[in-house]
């Protein structure tokens, strides 16, 4: 497939001698409105790369700061059509910023995997994370997702053994992402030395970049995990500032948007001083 927005920022990210800064936010959370405007500000913050979560009824990999984002999001109305509008709206003011779409297979699936293709495609999506559905599956959605020119990124995680890495692989572009825990999201960070030699291992079967995410919530984390890694993804945290920025009726404050950027701006500062000593 041609070059994307994905293969671009990583690269210029590593020219610039740092990691990528991932960040994850749930689609709608906590209304569709005040969700627009942190994904519209979080480039402008750090944000390299955007992960946005599709709001799914069962997210089974997900810990809880990420069951209640969901949950506020689906409460208030959130829908797949929404959350391509969101990046519809998004790419009006941004085309450089790639959105990865993250999620399960269902919402893909009752709305017919082909049409959705198309209608991410159209929206400016670059790429997609789809944590249920396997490699064996790939003629269902990851081939048709390459085809449109859109990244299907893959989950590798301290499981998935060198017999089963090369299948993991074999149709992801874009990047790797390493789950450093086995567990799930919002999980403690990992032991970093193990992460490192992880990571080294992916690359002995890839040349794609590496990010690494589950647990990361502090910038000295994302710091230390970028010492090795292409990429840091970082959500839970975010997530949760989004959370604890709310009045007691669950409802956004003027604070809400901010409370995530300053939070990915200190973290860009962690991923900036990565590779600095």
């Amino acid at each position: 497939m041609t070059e994307t927005r994905i293969d671009r920022r990583f690269k210029a990210c590593a020219e610039a001698g740092r990691p990528a800064l991932v960040t994850f936010i749930t689609a709608g959370d906590p209304d569709l409105k005040t969700s627009q405007d942190v994904l519209d500000a979080l480039p402008a913050a750090g944000a390299d790369v955007i992960e946005l979560g599709m709001p799914f009824s069962d997210p089974m990999a997900e810990g809880v700061p990420i069951q209640l984002a969901t949950q506020r999001a689906l409460k208030a109305g959130q829908t797949m059509a929404k959350t391509l509008q969101m990046v519809r709206d998004f790419r009006k003011k941004d085309n450089d910023t790639p959105i990865v779409l993250m999620g399960y297979y269902n919402p893909i699936y009752v709305r017919d995997p082909k049409v959705f293709v198309k209608e991410a495609k159209d929206a400016g999506v670059d790429g997609l994370i789809i944590v249920d559905i396997p490699p064996e599956a790939d003629d269902e959605l990851c081939i048709p997702a390459l085809e449109a020119g859109i990244n299907f990124i893959r989950l590798a995680t301290p499981t998935t053994d060198d017999k089963r890495l090369p299948a993991v692989l074999a149709n992801t572009s874009g990047f790797v992402y390493y789950v450093s825990v086995t567990g799930i999201t919002g999980s403690a960070i990992a032991d970093t030395s193990r992460v490192a030699t992880a990571v080294n291992r992916i690359k002995g079967h890839t040349d794609l970049p590496v990010a690494v995410g589950f647990g990361v919530k502090t910038a000295d984390q994302a710091a230390e995990i970028g010492k090795g890694a292409d990429g840091v993804v970082v959500g839970s945290v975010l997530v949760n500032a989004i959370k604890d920025s709310l009045d007691d009726a669950g409802i956004a404050t003027d604070k809400t948007v901010s409370a995530v950027t300053t939070l990915v701006s200190d973290l860009a500062g962690g991923v900036a001083r990565a590779r600095s000593s």
